[in-house]
């Protein structure tokens, strides 16, 4: 199994089905908009212009699942991210990452790469790197900053 097998919505409603990044290496990040990490969306970006190119995909994905800190809907996301960021890398609908209701996405990355103190979303930002074939190949904390993942992306691409 690999992410290509996972499907999710994207922020603008429509499914996209992640076997459509093959080939590509993937940051998968679990985002909010009212975190202290939320100025990481600028690093997330400026890895995505600097390597989109080559075959990078930065996939956000929206979670209120720490501290309310996502109250947002859909296109209040978009538009904060947009504004104060310009993000432009792809944004997928609201989720759970851990729980009963958890993304299956997730529930795969999270049995792929466990954290330090259990496999559980610790917090907003958690960032996992995939590699051209699927795989998930690290697990990166909430406190790694998009700039210290550079060389790693780097590296698969």
């Amino acid at each position: 199994m690999t992410v290509y097998d996972f499907s999710a919505k994207l922020n603008s409603g429509s499914q996209k089905n992640l076997a459509d990044y093959k080939g590509q290496v993937l940051l998968i990040v679990n985002t909010a908009s009212q975190c202290g990490f939320t100025p990481q969306y600028k690093g997330l970006q400026e890895l995505y212009e600097k390597y989109h190119s080559q075959g990078l995909e930065v996939l956000g994905f929206p979670c209120d699942q720490f501290g309310h800190q996502e109250p947002g809907g859909d296109e209040e996301i978009k538009t904060f991210c947009e504004t104060n960021y310009a993000v432009n890398f792809p944004l997928f609908s609201k989720i759970e990452v851990n729980g009963a209701n958890a993304h299956p996405l997730y529930q795969f990355l999270k049995d792929e790469k466990g954290g330090l103190l259990g496999d559980a979303i610790k917090w907003n930002f958690t960032k996992f790197l995939i590699d051209k074939q699927g795989s998930v190949v690290e697990r990166f904390a909430p406190t790694t900053t998009p700039e210290a993942i550079d060389a790693k992306i780097q590296a698969l691409l």
